[in-house]
């Protein structure tokens, strides 16, 4: 079998007295599309993170092509880095910069290419977004779609081995969403590249997944795939409270029902100890450290 892409072997990961990431392991094999799910701050986020050599974690270790962010040193990081994309949330786009200049700038920076062949390979990455016709526009132009599009062609234009997603579908009307779902799978397919696509949406996670993996509080649930999460997602209530704990919280927010064990865990706090307990647990020390510090 194949060395994975991305393999996380108890990842541990905590700011204070917070442990955000408890012990994680997950594997990203070539070419499939993982799928990272969870509810706001589930650890999810943190974990794409270290996945990207932005954090070290305290514990454990992520190896990415078979490199150890843990222990590369700078130019080493850099090296792994310009061998996967990454589409931000927002799209991440300049906006003094036309979309053709926004797709060209990293193969102006990472490579000795003539610019009439930049220009060339522009035009190809945003015809593979269907943006080839907008290339002169500048973000403040175009839809929110079109920046998620755009910031995609970005993530492309070297063209990488791996694609980090985050929250590719959010803040997007359902038509728009369902459109750079398929842009996904679509891509995922003639170009093979290996995908990571961490979100919270679930039409969009069931559509683009081939395995998925659910944090909640930290911790990994399970890591499976898709056809085991349509499994727990096609049960009742009633079928899905005789399951374990972990399957019960697995349901219910795949399903995005408003009874469960994540409602009751939320609703067991206590107001009042709450309030007095953030006063205790006020830091002393500045919350802004740098990322790559432990």
């Amino acid at each position: 079998m194949p060395e994975p892409v991305i393999e996380i072997r108890g990842l541990v990961k905590r700011f204070g007295d917070q442990v955000v990431l408890d012990g994680v392991d997950l594997d990203v094999n070539p070419g499939e599309t993982v799928v990272i799910m969870g509810g706001s701050g589930s650890g999810k986020t943190t974990m794409l993170r270290h996945m990207i050599g932005a954090l070290v974690p305290d514990e454990g270790s992520v190896r990415v092509f078979g490199t150890d962010l843990c222990t590369v040193d700078d130019a080493g990081l850099d090296a792994v880095r310009k061998r996967f994309g990454i589409l931000f949330q927002s799209g991440a786009l300049f906006n003094s910069m036309t979309l053709a200049e926004n797709v060209a700038l990293p193969l102006q920076e990472h490579t000795q290419l003539d610019q009439s062949i930049i220009d060339i390979q522009v035009k190809i990455k945003l015809e593979l977004v269907g943006l080839r016709e907008h290339a002169a526009k500048y973000p403040a132009q175009i839809s929110g779609g079109m920046k998620k599009r755009a910031g995609l062609a970005r993530a492309l234009s070297l063209d990488p081995a791996l694609l980090f997603y985050d929250e590719p579908s959010a803040g997007l009307d359902p038509v728009t969403s369902a459109e750079i779902d398929q842009l996904i799978v679509d891509l995922s397919r003639k170009l093979g590249f290996t995908s990571v696509v961490v979100t919270h949406e679930m039409d969009s996670a069931f559509t683009v997944a081939d395995r998925m993996a659910m944090f909640d509080k930290g911790r990994m649930l399970r890591v499976a795939p898709k056809a085991e999460f349509e499994r727990l997602r096609a049960l009742s209530r009633e079928e899905a409270e005789k399951l374990p704990i972990d399957d019960q919280v697995i349901h219910q927010f795949i399903r995005g029902d408003p009874v469960g064990p994540i409602t009751e865990r939320k609703a067991a706090t206590d107001y009042a100890e709450d309030l007095l307990g953030a006063l205790e647990r006020r830091p002393d020390s500045p919350s802004i450290q740098h990322t790559r510090s432990r």
